[in-house]
This record gives structure tokens, sequence and C-alpha cells, in this order.
């Protein structure tokens, strides 16, 4: 599991102006650090550091280890603001917490097998995603990185829902806590439409064969 940190420092001057030109002039973020029972510490961080770990996606679901003007807090990224058209990070929040935190986050799902699904290699079906991401509640420090979907022997005509998806102890799936009438679907292989059953039959023959 990757280790993430980041150093900030503190700001001292606030309001849409101040962080206009700290964007512009200083290639700064601002951002704020909030929970833990603490006051808000409004803070900066270097753009270039931010799109550098921005570009794992593990970063999102992480504890990562803000050093702020040499105090280390241990936090979650809890939302990012974006420029609506340029790559450019326009304000972030963290959430202190502990190993023993109990969060929400949004976590990656990962499909693996795609290209050995019997659904799909042996029987004809189309794999079709439905969600690309679930909201799991936990304590911080069980946190996964990314839930594992295996499709290898998925068959034609089953829909895979929330309720399938393997978790590690300690991990829920929020939306299931709601009840059973929460379980979506995640991802399905479903025959194509207008083909017979003697079609996929064929196709499934020819692919057994190769």
């Amino acid at each position: 599991m990757a280790n993430f940190e980041l150093n900030a420092e503190l700001r001292e001057v606030k309001g849409t102006s101040a962080s206009r030109r700290l964007r512009r002039l200083e290639g700064l973020t601002p951002a704020i650090v909030y929970g833990a029972g603490k006051e808000v510490a409004q803070v900066t961080l270097a753009l270039k550091d931010l799109n550098k770990a921005f570009e794992d996606e593990g970063f999102f679901s992480h504890i990562v280890k803000l050093n702020v003007a040499g105090t280390v807090e241990t936090v979650l990224i809890k939302d990012v603001q974006r420029h609506p058209f340029r790559p450019v990070i326009m304000h972030v929040d963290f959430l202190r917490v502990d190993n023993d935190t109990i969060i929400k986050q949004h976590i990656p799902l990962h499909f693996i097998n795609e290209e050995a699904c019997k659904g799909a290699k042996l029987q004809g079906g189309k794999i079709t995603h439905t969600i690309s991401d679930v909201e799991v509640i936990c304590a911080a420090g069980v946190l996964p990185e990314f839930i594992e979907v295996d499709m290898a022997d998925v068959e034609v005509g089953t829909i895979v829902h929330l309720s399938d998806l393997k978790l590690a102890e300690g991990v829920q799936i929020l939306a299931l806590t709601h009840g059973a009438d929460h379980d979506a679907s995640v991802v399905s292989v479903l025959a194509p439409k207008g083909k017979t059953d003697e079609e996929l039959e064929e196709e499934a023959a020819a692919a057994a064969a190769e």
C-alpha cells in the first residue's frame, strides 16, 4: 500500500481575491484542515505536488500525512474543487482522522479477468458496467484502496449486485446499510439484443475452439 505525504503552510491571507492570487502568481492551492475537535486550519499546498498525488487514484482512499508548518496531521481528502475547464485544483478539504475514525468514502472498483469472462468469451454476452465506485463506511485504518470485481466465472444473463462484492472485514457498503432494496447493480453480462440462442451457441463453440 502506498504512503502519501504532503507539505502545507498556514495561510495568513484569506478571501476569494487572495486565493486567486495564490493560484495565479505563486502556484499554490488553498485548502482547509478540519475535524477531530480542533479548530479549522487554513493552509496552502504547492499545486505541482497536488497534481502529482492526484495521478494515483489511491490518494483519494488513503490516510495522508499532511505536514503543516512542522506539525504532521493524518487526514483524508473529503472534497476537491476543480476549475471547470482548466487543469487547476481550486481548493481542497482535508478531514483529520486516526485509524479508528469511522468514515464514509468512495472507493474505486477494479474489474479483473474481463478478457476471460465466461459469459462474454464463451457465451457471447456483453459486459456492461453500471457503476465505477462505491461508498463504504469503515474505520479509516481498514479503508480499502480499491475493491476487486472478479469477472472470470460470471455467466451470460448474470447481474452482479453490491451484495456480491467481496469486502475486507470491518468494511460495509453504505447503500446496503439502508436495506435490501438498495442492492444496486454493479456490472452485468447480457446477451446482445436480437441474437438467437442458436447464434449464441455457435459463437460460444467458436470461442471454445480458439
